[in-house]
């Protein structure tokens, strides 16, 4: 084949400014690449179901040789929008992608990273109610390559409600308190039914409530090898039933009432929050790591409050207090 055959589209004459020669400061980089790149994905829900979504995607790879002026950041993409767009995000497929990166720059890389930032979708049953309501999940799944070493993570993020257990008992206090001015002088036996449960019912009967407020736990789990599809229904099942709480979407009275019920049945501060997710994750093997902060954005203070965990492994997470730590 000609010259003029082999590059009809005379692309192969084009100036190629990362295969010059560097010249100024030399290092070693730890990650090039690109940050934001808007791809649609599919991911699988609860029931099997295939879902599409829109990822803002990460990618990278180191670059070893500090002679080189840069990567070749279109490999990444091309790369991404090849594989990544085209079927059903599984960890054998993000595993393809990044060995797919390292590949491409074979000879100044040894370790590719790539990341995509989700919103995952799904219908969830209201508490009692037969209604269902779409709650979205932030989700990421996470594959790094490091010489030779692929390890394969998610993140997720669970909204849930959370009622302070000492709220609650200075809420009881003042309500007792009522009670006893209510009915003082029936101390000897006089105290007629009907009355008290009449009064429980004003406003005067429950005269203070705890506070609560909106929650958030994020996780972050490192998979075992074995699992062949992202867990992400199963993590989220998993986070919700050890804190009781989660927030609704579609809710008719039946359903409010029995989320209050739930918050009175479920007072915790935010180290009892995270030590139940602790007691969940720490039973599942299929996880061989995972990290946990829960975030309690108070009602009573203008500031958070804060717990983290780690499962406490050797060489596993270490115990960052940073939103997802790298």
């Amino acid at each position: 084949m000609s010259a003029s055959e082999d590059c009809v589209d005379n692309s192969c004459h084009l100036p190629d400014i990362a295969n010059e020669p560097h010249s100024g400061p030399n290092a070693r980089l730890n990650w090039v690449g690109m940050s934001e790149i808007e791809m649609p994905v599919f991911l699988l829900n609860g029931k099997q179901e295939r879902i599409q979504s829109i990822a803002r995607v990460q990618a990278y790879v180191n670059l070893t040789d500090p002679k080189s002026k840069g990567i070749h950041m279109s490999r990444l993409y091309l790369a991404v929008d090849e594989m990544l767009a085209q079927d059903v995000i599984t960890p054998a497929l993000l595993r393809n992608i990044v060995t797919s990166f390292a590949k491409s720059h074979e000879g100044i890389s040894d370790c590719a990273y790539l990341e995509c930032r989700v919103d995952f979708f799904e219908r969830r049953k209201s508490l009692k109610s037969q209604n269902t309501g779409w709650k979205s999940y932030k989700v990421r799944p996470i594959i790094s390559l490091r010489h030779g070493k692929i390890s394969t993570e998610l993140s997720v993020e669970v909204p849930y409600s959370s009622t302070c257990p000492c709220s609650a008992a200075l809420a009881r206090d003042l309500i007792q308190q009522g009670f006893k001015t209510q009915f003082k002088g029936t101390e000897n036996g006089s105290l007629n039914f009907d009355a008290v449960h009449e009064w429980l019912g004003t406003t005067e009967g429950i005269s203070a409530t705890p506070h609560s407020q909106r929650s958030m736990a994020q996780v972050r789990v490192k998979l075992n090898e074995s699992v062949e599809d992202l867990p992400i229904s199963r993590l989220i099942d998993q986070i919700e039933a050890a804190l009781q709480t989660p927030v609704q979407a579609a809710v008719k009275r039946e359903d409010e009432q029995e989320f209050a019920r739930l918050n009175a049945a479920n007072l915790m501060f935010c180290e009892d929050a995270a030590r139940r997710l602790h007691a969940t994750l720490d039973k599942d093997k299929t996880l061989d790591d995972f990290w946990i902060r829960v975030n309690h954005m108070e009602s009573l203070h203008p500031h958070n409050a804060v717990a983290v965990v780690v499962k406490g492994i050797d060489e596993g997470y270490h115990d960052d207090p940073r939103e997802f730590p790298q």
